[in-house]
């Protein structure tokens, strides 16, 4: 909505009016003032851009924090734009301080680039140019300090304002605006310098993040605090990690990453005042408009430093700020981490929001074609009537996943009863890795066979998953076997049958695992991962209907699968995205009810356990599927070349 002129010129004096209290800057601050901020200013540890083109968003493009002149104001290529009745009117290139000075919020500063289609190492990118600009000494390290009271408080903040060039996080837009600010508890500098801070709050999206100076959290090279600013999103926090952002208290929607490496930057600290008089250096902060292009939503252009409530009231808005930031834990027991889906969720959320800003037209195409490949695929199978009283039979795909379904259901019991088994196995296994790490004080594994050194990452850790689904996997494709025999089924039951064929279940399940992520480590072996992923889909139904070897599980899984690829392509899809998805799904929502990271993993962890059976029993059903159509074959005399897929018929001899 457009705002007059009168009103926006009213609000400058009326934010003016408020802030009569605070300190000045500049001609009229003190030694002792200067003092203070020079010595409390922060020393940022931002992301290493390991890009020499500086292209890599999941690093920091856009550091150091730097000062607006020349970067926007002065910047021939910048131009200030009025959105009047509708429409975007340029008033002028290069604009100075003294042209925005009493703007309002209807007036942007539209950097060079489109924020929604960034192409980076182009020429005139957001990127390139600010790498330009810092090459050409345009783009020094810089911080604005503010020195701030509120009537009704005692003391006083020290604020650092950071202005980034670019926002490369999920909302992309130019320029941003972060920072942070430490409290005294004292009525002078001179005071402050003596006693020392009492609080230290950090700006993060539209909220913050506060603890006393002295928590072990705050970490201080001297008197200087050391914070972390998010890659692209330029968050600050109090330490390296991986932090779950889910929209409370002002808090931005997806992870903001902190983490190593990093490279430090000691910005230089400008004091600015509270109200800059008319003509001086600092009169940009009476523009109440926008640091950045006019778009739709969360891409717009931020306003600067005088907007935020902070500036007005510093005690106030730290007091309704949390504590403490959820970190993204290290990962779930069992099956991918729920949190760590949630970062890859909401960017790609961000990704089809930012599609929408950009082309409504082409959001729409997309979500339309989403929603067909989930509806319309349904459609071209047959899904009645499932058959239960014998299951070594020709089955639909839709038969196969209601089939696995009404089987579970019939049999929950010993269902749950083996999902939870692998779950207690698998906690077993992570206990062993922390009694692990607590004696040798690593948890990696290092063996020294004849001379030489080798090490294993994770050691029993990392091999906890496999393991895991191979127990519960290998459990449910006894019970069907049992049950395809007339037997008794229960956990107990199903463990035994698996008897002395234990370690071949797991041993070719790990085998599997491991061939298939040595070919994806090469790269160039990635297509035949994903051959022999499809054709050792039924090692484990080999060794427990045929008694086979591991060497001949995998021959005679693969001799199943021919002939039949893509129906087993579909199922084993459909059944792989069962599994990994329903997890992460459900962990994505609970994010939302602001449950702990490492609860959220659990849950997920215990969603995917119970979820393992029931991929195990599709898979085994299409298993049958398949022995029944090459008995069929075989019937009807048509037999099968060992590596070859095309059936031929069989030649009659004598």
């Amino acid at each position: 909505m457009r705002r007059p002129g009168w009103l926006a010129a009213l609000l400058i004096l009326t934010a003016s009016a408020w802030l009569s209290n605070t300190a000045s800057a500049g001609a009229d601050t003190s030694p002792e003032q200067r003092r203070l901020v020079s010595t409390y200013s922060p020393e940022l540890m931002l992301r290493e851009q390991t890009d020499k083109s500086n292209c890599n968003t999941t690093e920091e493009q856009y550091n150091p924090p730097t000062t607006v002149n020349n970067t926007v104001l002065g910047n021939p290529q910048v131009k200030l734009v009025h959105y009047v009745n509708g429409k975007d009117v340029p008033i002028r290139t290069g604009p100075t301080a003294a042209d925005i000075a009493s703007l309002g919020d209807t007036y942007y500063l539209d950097l060079p680039g489109d924020p929604l289609d960034v192409h980076c190492p182009r020429p005139g990118s957001y990127p390139t140019d600010f790498a330009r600009l810092r090459a050409d000494g345009k783009a020094p390290a810089l911080t604005y300090a503010h020195i701030a009271t509120e009537p009704g408080h005692s003391g006083f903040v020290v604020q650092y304002f950071f202005f980034y060039y670019f926002n490369q996080f999920n909302d992309v837009h130019e320029g941003d605006w972060e920072g942070m600010q430490i409290a005294f508890d004292a009525d002078s500098a001179a005071q402050a310098l003596q006693d020392g801070p009492s609080q230290i709050a950090l700006f993060q999206h539209a909220g913050g993040e506060r603890a006393d100076w002295d928590d072990t959290k705050v970490q201080k090279n001297g008197t200087h605090p050391i914070v972390y600013p998010a890659a692209g999103s330029h968050a600050t926090f109090y330490d390296d990690a991986i932090y779950i952002q889910n929209g409370s208290h002002g808090s931005g929607v997806g992870c903001d990453n902190t983490s190593k490496p990093v490279i430090e930057s000691d910005p230089a600290p400008i004091i600015v005042p509270t109200a800059a008089a008319p003509g001086s250096e600092f009169q940009w902060l009476g523009f109440l408009g926008h640091w950045g292009q006019r778009e739709k939503g969360f891409n717009n252009g931020p306003q600067g430093p005088t907007t935020k409530r902070q500036w007005r009231q510093p005690f106030t808005w730290m007091d309704g700020i949390r504590q403490d930031s959820p970190r993204l834990p290290g990962g779930a027991i069992l099956g991918p981490a729920a949190s760590t889906a949630f970062c890859g969720a909401i960017a790609g959320i961000s990704e089809f929001i930012n599609l929408q800003a950009k082309t409504t037209l082409g959001a729409i195409g997309l979500g339309i074609a989403l929603i067909l490949l989930i509806v319309v695929p349904p459609l071209f199978t047959r899904w009645r009537p499932v058959d239960l009283s014998t299951l070594r039979h020709k089955w639909t795909v839709g038969q196969i996943l209601r089939g696995a379904r009404q089987l579970y259901g019939r049999h929950w019991r010993t269902m749950l009863a083996i999902a939870l088994s692998g779950f207690l196995i698998l906690a077993a296994i992570q206990g062993i890795q922390y009694v692990f790490t607590q004696l040798t004080g690593s948890g990696d594994l290092r063996i020294h066979p004849f001379g030489l050194t080798l090490e294993f990452n994770g050691s029993i850790g990392v091999i906890a998953h496999p393991i895991g689904s191979a127990l519960v996997s290998g459990a449910v494709v006894a019970f069907v076997r049992l049950r395809e025999e007339g037997k008794n089924t229960g956990v107990v039951e199903d463990y035994r049958a698996i008897g002395a064929r234990l370690w071949r279940v797991v041993g070719a399940q790990l085998l599997v695992d491991v061939f298939l992520a040595l070919m994806v480590i090469t790269v160039i072996g990635i297509p035949f991962a994903a051959y022999f992923y499809i054709a050792w889909q039924f090692v484990q139904q080999e060794i427990l209907f045929e008694d086979r070897s591991i060497r001949e599980s995998l021959r005679g899984s693969h001799a199943r699968v021919r002939g039949h690829w893509w129906r087993t392509v579909v199922v084993a899809g459909i059944l792989a995205l069962i599994g990994i998805v329903i997890g992460p799904v459900l962990g994505f929502f609970l994010i939302f009810l602001n449950l702990s990271a490492v609860l959220v993993n659990l849950i997920g962890s215990i969603v995917y356990a119970l979820v393992i059976p029931y991929v195990a029993l599709g898979r085994t059903l299409l298993y049958l599927d398949l022995c029944s159509r090459e008995e069929a074959e075989q019937a009807a005399g048509v037999t099968r070349r060992r590596w070859y897929s095309r059936p031929r018929p069989a030649t009659e001899t004598g």
